[in-house]
């Protein structure tokens, strides 16, 4: 992995080569019960507000139908996502993607979700990963899942989050599995095998798909579907379209 470039640049991969991807298409199959089931709750650690509905909205919304407590750690609230953009300054986006998060999460059916926004600085994570360790190993419980970033997603953010993620899951008796977002952008499909191992997809159902995709609507500022925004979005259709699939990958 030393060797593969890890650069959040251009326009990534797309989705017609990762659907060419015979490894992806051959990935082993679960479910959202097999995965919990030895598990009483459900922590999604995310390092800004909409990675977590992006990568695993899916996974939180079936969760929250079985009756398992999920928790919601939003660690950054996502404010330096637009610089120099004066329409928009860190104090307005702080706002704007709280609000955003809190509509997406009751698209999914996770109204009275036990939702943490912790503040941390955003880009500023890596710098902080000391104080995050304590949070977390405040907050997990034994017994839990933990879904963390991958730890090598190329933003650095997601990437402190995730180690974070890692010790404090084992220093607490937890189950870890990591999720990709930035990977899908920069990672050749070819080297996937290699790096994503073991991974699983979870399906989701035509419902559940549909909620899914309500709940990324509701990230306007991220979509570029907000007044006063003079540059491209974070989430362009090439980018959304890895995320608008009928299922979700877990590594680990």
């Amino acid at each position: 992995m030393d060797a593969v470039a890890r650069h959040i640049t251009g326009g990534g991969v797309t989705e017609a080569q990762w659907m060419a991807c015979d490894w992806l298409a051959s990935l082993p199959a679960s479910n959202v019960a097999t995965l919990l089931a030895d598990h009483a709750r459900l922590v999604v650690v995310s390092p800004h507000p909409d990675d977590e509905v992006l990568a695993c909205g899916g996974l939180m919304a079936q969760t929250q139908a079985l009756g398992l407590p999920v928790v919601v750690i939003s660690v950054t609230d996502g404010e330096a996502c637009y610089p120099g953009q004066p329409a928009w300054p860190p104090h307005r986006l702080r706002c704007a993607r709280q609000q955003e998060l809190a509509r997406a999460l009751g698209c999914l059916g996770l109204v009275d979700v036990d939702h943490q926004a912790w503040h941390i600085g955003d880009g500023e994570v890596t710098g902080s990963e000391a104080a995050l360790d304590a949070r977390l190993h405040t907050v997990l419980r034994p017994g839990d899942l933990v879904l963390g970033p991958w730890r090598l997603d190329a933003h650095p953010d997601h990437e402190a989050v995730g180690r974070a993620c890692a010790r404090a899951a084992t220093s607490r008796g937890c189950a870890l599995r990591e999720y990709p977002v930035w990977g899908w952008h920069w990672l050749d499909p070819r080297d996937a095998p290699g790096v994503w191992t073991p991974a699983t997809r979870f399906a989701l159902s035509p419902q559940v798909l549909q909620r899914k995709r309500a709940a990324i609507a509701q990230f306007s500022t991220q979509l570029g579907s907000v007044d006063g925004l003079d540059c491209d979005p974070i989430l362009p259709p090439a980018v959304l379209q890895r995320f608008e699939r009928a299922y979700e990958v877990l590594i680990g």
